[in-house]
C-alpha cells in the first residue's frame, strides 16, 4: 500500500478525516509529522537508496531487494506517514514502536547522533543499524540471496514483518531498481552478484527538473535554501568541502 506524505502545515481536520478512513483513528502528535519538503525530498531516493547499500558490501540484486520493499511501503519518501496509522518513513516504522518508542528506536538513533530523523540518509543509516547492528532483521539471509525473489522475500519477511504484503509489486519494484540502477546482466530473477560498478553519484533537482552532477549548488525552490549534490543526495551546500562546478540561484 502506498502512504502519501504530510506536512506540519496540513490542517489538523484532514489528518482527522484520513484517520477515520483507515482502520482505527489515530492523531498523531507534532513530533510525528515530517517537516516541509525542500530539495532533498525531490532527489532520487530510489537509486540513492540503492548505492547505498550496494556501499555496504550487498549485491546490487540484495539492494535492488530492499529498494523494492521500501517503494512498496512508503515510495521511498522519508517523510511518508500512513493516513490513519502509525506508520511513518521509507520503511513505515510504527509510532509507538520502532518509530519513536525505546533507545533503538529511529528517534533515538536520530538524537543520539544530531541527526534529523527525517532525513533519507538518517532513515538508510537507521536501517542498516538495525540490520548489522540490532540484529535479527535477517542480514545473513539477505547476504545469501542470488536472486530478487529471494532478496524481496528476505527483507519483507524479516525486516518489514508486513501484514498485507503484496508481493508482487515489491518484486516488480526491485526488478525495476536493478534495471535503472544497476548493471547485472541476465535479468532480475538472475543468480549473478551485481557487483562490481561504480555508484552513480548525481542527483535529480525538482527545482530545475533534471539529473546535474555531483557538486552542483542549487537553490531551492521550496524552501529557498541551497543544496549541494554530494555522492548521489542533497546536502546543505555549507557542509559539503567541495567547490561548486555550477550554481543555479532563483
Amino acid at each position: 500500500m502506498k502512504y502519501r506524505t504530510y506536512s506540519l502545515a496540513i490542517p489538523l481536520l484532514s489528518l482527522v478525516l484520513s484517520a477515520c478512513m483507515v482502520g482505527e483513528a489515530y492523531i498523531p502528535e507534532e513530533d510525528d509529522l515530517p517537516p516541509p519538503m525542500s530539495e532533498a525530498a525531490l532527489s532520487n531516493n530510489g537509486r540513492t537508496a540503492f548505492n547505498y547499500f550496494v556501499a555496504k558490501g550487498l549485491t546490487q540484486i540484495q539492494a535492488a531487494g530492499i529498494v523494492g520493499n521500501l517503494m512498496q511501503e512508503s515510495s521511498l519518501m522519508p517523510t511518508a506517514v500512513q493516513p490513519g496509522g502509525p506508520g511513518r518513513g521509507v520503511a513505515q516504522w510504527s509510532v509507538g514502536g520502532r518509530f519513536n518508542t525505546g533507545s533503538k528506536s529511529l528517534t533515538a538513533f536520530a538524537n543520539a547522533r544530531g541527526l534529523n530523523k527525517w532525513a533519507l540518509s538518517t532513515q538508510l543509516d537507521f536501517i542498516w543499524y538495525e540490520l548489522a547492528t540490532v540484529g535479527g532483521y535477517g542480514l545473513s539471509e539477505l547476504r545469501a540471496a542470488t536472486t530478487i525473489n529471494t532478496a524481496v522475500t528476505v527483507f519483507q519477511n524479516k525486516y518489514e514483518i508486513c501484514g498485507a504484503c503484496a508481493q508482487g509489486k515489491r518484486v516488480q519494484y526491485a526488478n525495476e531498481a536493478l534495471a535503472q540502477f544497476g548493471t547485472t546482466s541476465g535479468g532480475g530473477t538472475g543468480t549473478g552478484t551485481g557487483g562490481g560498478t561504480t555508484p552513480d553519484t548525481s542527483c535529480y533537482s525538482g527545482t530545475l527538473e533534471k539529473d546535474v552532477p555531483e557538486n552542483t549548488c542549487v537553490e531551492s525552490m521550496f524552501d529557498g535554501l541551497w543544496y549541494q549534490c554530494s555522492d548521489g543526495e542533497w546536502v546543505d551546500r555549507w557542509s559539503d568541502p567541495e567547490a561548486c562546478i555550477a550554481q543555479y540561484p532563483l
